[in-house]
């Protein structure tokens, strides 16, 4: 089941309203337990064909009740006027190919998500909020967002997935991920599909360069080149087994 409803985000969009979606596992309230949480990005793109940008969704609702893995899912909406989604999810400033300027505001979507939405999510749902608990995710600039969000927010998530991960946008290995200091244990499960290198220059040695300093960091990594993987929500689709088992949310 996936509850829906519109919320705002003052310090970034003001008033303006956005989805915010929450998928309950098989047997949610039926039962005498607490389920973990996972915080995702690209919401809208996550349960819905009708309401991805694309008009495929990677279907992860229909994946988590069919697997009955018993597992939280608590998502927004992007920005989705102008270059919104880029400076949201963005904790640097940036140069697209274009010559736009990209003002990196991920770290105050980050303190949103944290200091609002996370608190709103323990109150209103049977979450396990505990650091071990809670984990998070998303692909392409998202997965550099989770990237981001375990390097700096620690203290909130042990554990995400960083599909096809834009380290295009800083040139290489970011340099919060060089400052990072990763709580214990942390663990994260990254990839990219080996279609994509050819779109971003110098990608394949961003992609080996940041799991060797993940690695040196005392990170659990799980770090794969997907076969024939693209950059699109069917691919990202697919590895929705790969992630949630290397991350130990095993299907029941």
């Amino acid at each position: 089941m996936v509850k829906e409803w519109d919320i705002t985000i003052p310090t970034l969009t003001g008033e303006r309203t956005r989805r915010a979606y929450v998928y309950l596992p098989v047997g949610y309230g039926e039962e005498d337990r607490r389920y973990p949480v996972m915080y995702m990005f690209d919401g809208h793109n996550l349960f819905y064909d009708e309401e991805a940008t694309f008009g495929k969704s990677w279907g992860l609702g229909e994946y988590l009740d069919y697997t009955n893995t018993k597992i939280i899912i608590a998502a927004v909406e992007c920005n989705t006027v102008g270059n919104g989604r880029l400076e949201e999810y963005s904790p640097i400033n940036f140069t697209l190919p274009d010559g736009t300027f990209i003002r990196g505001n991920g770290r105050k979507y980050m303190d949103w998500l944290v200091g609002v939405f996370k608190p709103y999510i323990d109150a209103n749902f049977l979450t396990l909020s505990d650091r071990l608990n809670t984990a998070i995710g998303g692909s392409s600039m998202g997965g550099l967002m989770t990237l981001y969000a375990l390097s700096v927010y620690g203290r909130w998530f042990s554990r995400g997935a960083a599909l096809s991960p834009s380290l295009w946008v800083g040139g290489g290995t970011p340099s919060f991920l060089t400052r990072a200091k990763f709580g214990r244990p942390t663990q994260i499960y990254m990839d990219y599909g080996s279609r994509e290198f050819k779109n971003h220059e110098g990608q394949r040695k961003f992609f080996a360069d940041v799991t060797s300093e993940l690695i040196e960091k005392g990170v659990y990594v799980t770090s794969r080149i997907v076969p024939g993987g693209t950059h699109c929500e069917a691919s990202w689709q697919q590895q929705i087994p790969v992630f949630m088992t290397a991350l130990g949310y095993a299907p029941e």
